[in-house]
């Protein structure tokens, strides 16, 4: 079965960096587009990156410029690079796989970014 397990969140200051991970095993990973999303407290999900199959990416204009995503084919992994966080960043992130109309979420990683 389709499994994504996100890591690598935790407590950083503003103006600091964070790399978090998404393994994801129960299907062909290189064939997937892998996107992030995040929800802020008290609001709702929202999209963060995408990187296709074939490596494309896009971002959320609040992140562009500051966040990567990059995949790992050998190792099943996408990674989100997260650099100058700001405390509007603090949410659960989350990776995402949509396949045969189905949308499939990991637990999600916790990021604070506090002084």
């Amino acid at each position: 079965q389709v499994q994504l397990v996100e890591s690598g969140g935790g407590l950083v200051q503003p103006g600091g960096s964070l790399r978090l991970s998404c393994a994801a095993s129960g299907f062909t990973f290189s064939s997937n587009a892998m996107r992030w999303y995040r929800r802020p407290p008290d609001k709702g999900r929202e999209f963060v990156a995408v990187i296709t199959d074939a490596g494309t990416t896009n971002y959320a204009d609040s992140v562009k410029g500051r966040f990567t995503v990059s995949r790992d084919n050998a190792k099943n992994t996408v990674y989100l690079q997260m650099n100058t966080l700001k405390p509007e960043d603090t949410a659960v992130y989350y990776c995402n796989t949509l396949m045969r109309g189905s949308n499939y979420w990991g637990q999600g990683t916790q990021v604070t970014v506090s002084s």
